[in-house]
């Protein structure tokens, strides 16, 4: 049996027989292929998922209602950015308590909470365009809704809004990741590399840097350029590359002691490609561990933020703006508001610190 001696070969082998590593990597694939075809999963496929029943507001998980449908005659063709993006949904949803055919349209008893009756409102068949007849509207545009995870305090439906906002969370890990390893490996192997007057001044900047607590930096930096989606994503990768410059710095000064740098050197090879593909590739292991606690970290920055009202603005769905928008519900009889986007959060966010556990396991040859 043909056995694998590559190093990326072992790691592979010991991350697969972590078994919250794999089970926490399959769950990350089923939220990442959640946030691509949110639309598509979501009950609500309209932009943002905000079509919103206000009286139907705050109801329970498997909350049931009737639906009377009443569509716009300009309607927005499907595209496929519609698939991804969501749609522009013009139609009037009213949640009824019951209806009656009428001669020339239908009666409506509008859905209420209290022991009193509802309004009674009346619609004409030439709203309903594709009803030929009265009777046929029960069967084309009146249908029962059932919100799984029940309705937040607008009577949105608070599934679909859970399914978009996984964007927000695994979107701003992404790039503030990306950002933070871009500025801090340049920063760090340049620094571990050159050493002298070049590393101290750049060890200034990461000294000061360090200095200032993560959360007031990114708030600075979130209002230095405004509110919005992409501010935060900048904002929180700016505050992250700390860290992986230092991890950067000290593995650069380990390895460019060994033997085949001098040999680069001797061969008259250019700094840059010494850099870039003798000692960064020797250098990453520990990078990578820190990308895991560094994503989860970003996690919970972009929900802080959300949750004081720098995130990602309204209407646009978030898990920590979902928590804000309810968290006085917790003493109001009605906690599952926002313990289950705290969950959400919790969830995603253990899942990432676990496949950093996984990983460091696996690239630790001292753990053969």
């Amino acid at each position: 049996m043909k056995t694998a001696t590559s190093l990326n070969s072992i790691a592979l082998q010991k991350f697969k027989r972590n078994f919250w590593g794999v089970f926490s990597f399959s769950f990350l694939v089923l939220c990442v292929f959640v946030a691509v075809f949110a639309y598509a999963l979501a009950p609500d496929n309209s932009k943002n998922a905000n079509q919103m029943h206000l009286s139907i507001h705050s109801k329970s998980p498997g909350f049931k209602t009737k639906m009377l449908t009443i569509p716009a005659f300009a309607k927005e063709r499907k595209s496929l950015s519609g698939f991804f993006f969501g749609i522009k949904n013009a139609d009037t949803e009213l949640p009824i308590a019951g209806y009656q055919l009428q001669k020339e349209g239908v009666q409506i008893v509008a859905y209420t909470t209290d022991e009193i009756d509802g309004l009674k409102r009346e619609f004409a068949l030439a709203l309903f365009p594709k009803a030929r007849t009265v009777d046929d509207i029960p069967r084309l545009y009146v249908s029962e809704k059932k919100f799984i995870l029940g309705t937040d305090k607008y009577g949105r439906d608070l599934l679909s809004r859970m399914l978009i906002g996984i964007r927000i969370s695994l979107a701003i890990g992404f790039v503030a990741v990306f950002i933070s390893l871009v500025i801090g490996i340049s920063l760090g192997a340049i620094a571990g590399y050159f050493g002298g007057k070049v590393d101290a001044a750049i060890m200034w900047v990461i000294n000061v840097t360090w200095s200032i607590p993560t959360l007031l930096l990114v708030i600075a930096i979130t209002l230095a350029l405004g509110k919005g989606f992409w501010q935060v994503f900048v904002a929180v990768g700016l505050t992250m590359w700390v860290e992986v410059a230092r991890v950067v710095r000290g593995q650069v000064m380990s390895v460019k002691q060994m033997q085949f740098v001098t040999a680069a050197r001797a061969l008259g090879f250019t700094d840059w490609r010494i850099i870039t593909k003798h000692i960064l590739p020797n250098a990453m292991a520990p990078v990578i561990i820190i990308s895991a606690a560094n994503f989860a970290g970003a996690i919970l920055i972009e929900s802080g933020l959300s949750f004081l009202g720098i995130g990602a603005q309204p209407p646009t769905p978030s898990w920590g703006g979902i928590i804000k928008d309810h968290y006085a519900y917790i003493i109001l009889g009605k906690p599952y508001l926002a313990v289950i986007p705290g969950l959400a959060i919790m969830s995603l966010v253990t899942a990432f610190m676990l496949i950093g556990n996984a990983l460091r396991d696996a690239l630790d040859v001292r753990n053969d």
